[in-house]
């Protein structure tokens, strides 16, 4: 259950609209590393969990809605970027016209199909894929997943914050920014909460795995190469499973030659009587 309130989450303003930037924003809020992604990502991830796990569902759900709140910030974001611009398309400079066109031009559908609105989609104009979102419903992996969404939305808000330079829309970066540290830091504790976080899942039997390379980093240059003798190729794993160690070849053995298919896939050239 959702409910909503007028109100944004925190203040937008702009005080230079720039329809350009609004194409850009416009990768915040549908792209991959954008406010949509990590918003269904939550959703779907506590939607999976069971009873047991209530405290964490409560975490992802309160963040999700948290960042369906973002998505709010930056459509009023855009919306304010092109409807306080002029109406026709903005003429770039003689000397940045080429640059400007290929990397910032303004999306010519936030005018044709939005009336110079927000859209789900991102910089390009491509719409919002479901299969940004990572939602296994094994808790550890969803938390390292959703470390890893954290991280790639803070570079791009602090891309964004390098590109503008309107007073406003540095502070609503600023307080995105923010939101992004904060929640890397909570799955990292919530991870951290975990009794065996790695590897996942850590309810399968590690007496199933190849016991010989479980730990071992494989090096796989034609030549042999020695152990450089980095935190990843000796001393103790950081499950406490383990230690690491050093291959330098792959196994090797078999070959990769599949077997005859299916007369009716067609596979063969040519027919039978042709064949030499």
């Amino acid at each position: 259950m959702f409910f909503h309130e007028p109100e944004l989450q925190y203040e937008v303003t702009v005080e230079d609209p720039d329809p350009h930037f609004a194409k850009l924003l416009q990768q915040a809020i549908g792209g991959q590393e954008g406010e949509m992604r990590v918003a269904m990502q939550y959703m779907f991830q506590a939607w999976a969990l069971p009873e047991e796990y209530e405290a964490y569902r409560n975490l992802l759900m309160e963040t999700a809605v948290e960042e369906l709140g973002h998505i709010e910030l930056l459509a009023t974001a855009v919306t304010k970027n092109l409807r306080g611009s002029p109406k026709e398309m903005r003429e770039e400079t003689d000397e940045t016209a080429a640059a400007a066109a290929a990397m910032t031009g303004q999306n010519p559908r936030q005018f044709l199909s939005s009336g110079l609105s927000a859209m789900p989609v991102d910089s390009n104009g491509v719409p919002f894929d479901g299969s940004y979102v990572a939602a296994s419903g094994n808790l550890a992996g969803d938390l390292y997943a959703n470390v890893m969404a954290e991280a790639i939305g803070r570079t791009l808000a602090t891309r964004l914050w390098e590109y503008t330079s309107d007073p406003g829309m540095e502070d609503l970066l600023s307080y995105l920014i923010a939101r992004d540290t904060m929640h890397q830091n909570q799955w990292l504790e919530a991870l951290e909460s975990l009794e065996d976080p790695v590897p996942v899942p850590a309810s399968f039997s590690q007496e199933e795995e190849n016991q010989a390379v479980n730990y071992a980093f494989m090096s796989t240059r034609r030549d042999a190469q020695p152990d450089p003798g980095q935190p990843w190729t000796q001393g103790a794993t950081p499950d406490g499973n383990g230690e690491f160690s050093y291959l330098a070849e792959q196994p090797g053995d078999g070959d990769g030659v599949p077997s005859e298919p299916d007369p009716s896939t067609y596979n063969d050239p040519q027919p039978d009587d042709q064949q030499r």
